[in-house]
Parts: C-alpha cells; structure tokens; sequence
C-alpha cells in the first residue's frame, strides 16, 4: 500500500450527517446565475455556436460505437466549454439508456502530494441551479476493498476539474449520480481504473468514465515554452498534444503517465491512464479525436489573445 501520510480520511458511515459540497467556481469557469448556467450547459452539449462547429474537428465525424469513455477538458467554459459538450453529446448518442454512474477521474490542481486518488465525503454537489446526487456506494466499496482510494475533501474543496463538468453532465444524463476521483499522475493510475471499473461492475449499474484534463499549457504564464513564444511555440504545443492523442487512440493506457511526465503534454494524465484503464476493462477497442484545438483557437471569435500563450483541449471518445 502507497504511503499515505498527511492524508485526511472523512467518515463515509451510513450514520454520518450527509453534506453538500458548494460550487467553488462557479462566476469564473461558467455561470453563477441558475438559469444561465442552465441555459448554457445545454447549448454547449446539444447545440454549439455557429463560428465554433468546424474548428479543430477531425475531417470526418466518430461513427456510432459503443461508447462509453471520453476526455472532456476543464478551463472556463469560453474557451473550452464546446469541446467538453461535443465529448460528451457524442458520448450520449450511442447509448442505449442512460447511465446509472458518471465516474469523472479528474486532474489533481491542489498543491500537497497525493500518492492515492481522492474521493470525497458529501452526499451531493451543488452547481448553480441544480444538484448531483454523488454515487457512495461504490465510493465506499473502493475504498473498503482497495487500498488505491483514500476520502479526503482537500483535493476536491477548491478543485474545478469535476465542478466545471457537472451542469454539463446534469443537461445531458439529469439523473445520474456522479463520482469524482482525484487522480494525480501517478503508476499507479492504470491499476485505479481498473479496480474502478471492477467495482461498479460488481455493483451491476451503468457507468460511463470521463477523464477531465486539459492538454499541454505553453507559453510564459505556464513557465513551459521549450520551443519559444510566438506561433512557432503554439505549433509546437499541439504537435506535443498530439503525440499523447496518438497514444490515446491506441488505447495504451500505461504509456499516458511516462509520455505526460516527460512532454507536460496534459494536466490530467492520471485521470486519463485511469478512465483509459476502466474502459478496457468493459472491452473498449477503440478511440476517436473528434476535436483537437487550443485557447488560441477557441477565443479568437470573442476574446482575440496574442499567439503567446495557449492551452490545449481535445474531445475524445472511448468504446
């Protein structure tokens, strides 16, 4: 068992008062006010802006598959918000019926070590004008019948990469519970995805498996420009976004962390070896980009920045 010092276990027990966790980000990331939150969230999911809907898309759509996986980046919804719908929209297209659980193995943005992957104690997550019911039973099964999870609310109190998906997942599945996993970039995150989908298959609901995580952050403001500041770096950037892609297409799911740790080529790695991991264990055979993009891109329309600094998204499905 991974050491696990400084870790924080919360009380899970059925006698424990349930608790809402309250939106951290939201007025930066999306919406603060209910209804636009709302109203956003669904046209970002089902019905993108004209100006967006050719930028970055792979020359041919993803076919019907058995979908069940998919990246969803995590910035403000401005720059990155159309891609996560199109992820996810895709994703819901090709299921028969909604899933039971939404497992969203998030990037870890909180600056103390974590050698497992958190999970949390609340029994629900706000977002403005709605609520996601948090799946605890099999929360308590991964941490009962593994030593990978640990319950620790630090990791998700001021963490955005699973807030930022919810509104998004309550437009397209409205009642289906959610399981945010702080994943960090760790070996170990293959083995996490595999024993995730291990239990909730045991447990005999239906999941689908998001991995929230942008892709490599270049420029000056990220302290990353190996290739220098200006449209030469920018292009360096997405070819280093794209060598990861490439492995994700190939569904190698224990090459993700090496690659992320030597190129910085995603903040999520972890969460991506891990939501790669659990689909292979459903028999996933496959993986589409349907978009690949950055910032740069995404803002010119309605916030033009200077070709120096960029972050890179892609949406992405697995079945």
């Amino acid at each position: 068992m991974p050491g696990v010092a400084g870790l924080q276990e919360q009380d899970r027990s059925e006698g424990a008062a349930p608790s809402v966790r309250p939106p951290a980000v939201a007025g930066m990331f999306y919406p603060a006010e209910p209804v636009q939150c709302q109203r956003l969230a669904r046209q970002l999911v089902f019905g993108e802006e004209s100006a967006q809907r050719s930028l970055g898309r792979s020359e041919s759509p993803a076919p019907s598959a058995n979908w069940i996986g998919a990246i969803v980046p995590h910035a403000g919804w401005l720059a990155s918000g159309a891609v996560a719908g199109e992820s996810l929209r895709t994703l819901a297209a090709a299921l028969a019926e909604p899933p039971d659980i939404v497992v969203v193995f998030g990037a870890v943005h909180t600056p103390i070590d974590l050698p497992l992957a958190a999970l949390d104690s609340h029994a629900r997550w706000a977002v403005p004008g709605g609520e996601s019911t948090v799946a605890r039973e099999l929360g308590a099964r991964l941490v009962e019948r593994s030593d990978w999870f640990v319950v620790d609310d630090r990791f998700h109190a001021r963490e955005h990469a699973v807030e930022v998906e919810l509104p998004l997942i309550q437009a397209v599945w409205p009642r289906a519970t959610v399981l945010p996993v702080e994943v960090p970039l760790i070996d170990d995150s293959v083995e996490l995805g595999r024993i995730t989908a291990g239990a909730q298959q045991a447990q005999g609901a239906r999941a689908v498996y998001l991995a929230s995580s942008d892709l490599t952050h270049y420029g000056p403001a990220y302290g990353f420009a190996p290739a220098g500041v200006g449209p030469q770096g920018l292009n360096w950037a997405k070819d280093n976004d794209r060598r990861l892609l490439d492995l994700v297409r190939r569904l190698a799911a224990d090459r993700v962390v090496p690659e992320v740790r030597a190129r910085a080529n995603a903040c999520g790695g972890g969460a991506i070896a891990a939501m790669l991991s659990a689909c292979l264990e459903h028999g996933a055979t496959r993986a589409d980009v349907l978009r690949h993009v950055n910032s740069f891109e995404t803002l010119a329309a309605v916030a033009p920045q200077r070709p120096v600094d960029a972050v890179g998204y892609a949406a992405v499905v697995v079945g």
